[in-house]
This record gives structure tokens, sequence and C-alpha cells, in this order.
């Protein structure tokens, strides 16, 4: 069974259907009891930091997403569920993250330019991927175009867990990996068949 967490923030019915496209039971909870003794942990999210933290807090999801991580059971983070994991965001100022993964969430540039032209903040649409080999990328070939939507982007104090990288601009992490720990900026539920590959082989660990 793979738990999706349920903290009032997050494309939970979307995440849920792409996992049972693959053939897996996934169940939506909003209780850490669930969360703690899940077999398989994905952390969706939507939305600001700031509130996305606050609501993992309220809900007490911090403790149980700290015990589930150091169990060694596989962890996925997706979008907002990438950026939470690291030590501190700058969105609409310092707010302190999960700190599972060293590193800051930083916003694109306003600036940032691209044949010419201005680049459009938020990031939003298909982009590719260049990845290392990781199990969640088992059978993705390099560059294959995955959903984007977002305005930042996160910096890992230790390139090692770097697992995903997009031009945009810049070159910016688009994925980690850490042990039993993953993470994609970029939404597997909306992007098609590369992005049913990663929950089939996330569903397989």
């Amino acid at each position: 069974m793979i738990t999706i967490i349920d903290y009032g923030m997050g494309n939970l019915r979307s995440v849920q259907k792409g996992f049972e496209k693959v053939g897996y039971s996934a169940q939506v909870t909003d209780d850490p009891k669930v969360v703690a003794n899940a077999d398989r942990l994905v952390l969706p999210g939507v939305g600001a930091f700031r509130d996305c933290m606050s609501n993992l807090r309220d809900g007490g999801f911090i403790e149980p997403i700290q015990q589930f991580v150091a169990s060694g059971k596989p962890f996925l983070g997706i979008c907002l569920g990438l950026q939470m994991l690291l030590t501190e965001s700058e969105e609409f100022g310092q707010y302190l993250g999960l700190d599972i993964i060293p590193g800051r969430v930083r916003h694109f540039d306003e600036d940032m330019q691209c044949c010419g032209e201005t680049l459009k903040v938020p990031h939003m649409g298909w982009n590719r991927i260049q990845h290392t080999d990781i199990p969640l990328f088992k059978g993705v070939e390099q560059g294959s175009y995955v959903y984007f939507v977002h305005s930042y982007y996160v910096q890992p104090d230790d390139d090692a867990v770097v697992a995903a990288t997009t031009d945009y601009g810049i070159e910016f992490c688009s994925a980690i990996c850490h042990d039993n720990v993953m993470a994609t900026q970029f939404h597997p539920e909306k992007s098609q068949q590369v992005g049913l590959t990663m929950l089939k082989n996330f569903g397989e660990l």
C-alpha cells in the first residue's frame, strides 16, 4: 500500500489515480499514525512553502515524516513536497523546512533570458530532464519531457543528491535522491507515460 499525506495542500486524487493506473493501491490519509506506519510514503504539495509547513506542523506530521525517513522505507516528494525537504526557503521571507536534505529553496530570477527572450516565471509546462541512474528513473530516457509548475527551485548543499537537472534560464535541480528519499520538482502524475513509469518504479521499490 502506498500512503499519500493529506495536509490540506496537494494534488491528492491525481497522484492516487496515477498509482492506481500502474497497478498499485494508494490511500490518502490525514492521520499521522497511518503516516508513521506506512510501507511507502508520498508527500505532494502545491501552494506556498510557509503555508504547507504550517499545515504539516498543525496536522502533527513533522515527527511521523522524520521517523518514516529514518526507517529506510521508500519516500517520494512531489513539487512542494521536494522543496519542504530542504533546510529553508526564501519564499515570502525565510522559513524553515524539514531539513532532511541540507540546502535552500531559491526564486527564479525575473530577468532570465533564452534565445533573446525573457523567460516567464512561474516555469510552467513541459521541459526536459537529464537524470542519473537511480531506480525511480528506470526505463526513462534521457531528455524526456515532464510537466512543471513552479517559481522556486531547490539548491542542495551537496551536489551528490542531485538526481536530475533541467534547463530554464539556468540549470536547476529538478529531482533529488538520498538513500531512501526521492523527490521531484516536476509532477509525475501529470507527465503522461514518462511520469507513470516513475510512479510504477516507486511502487516496485
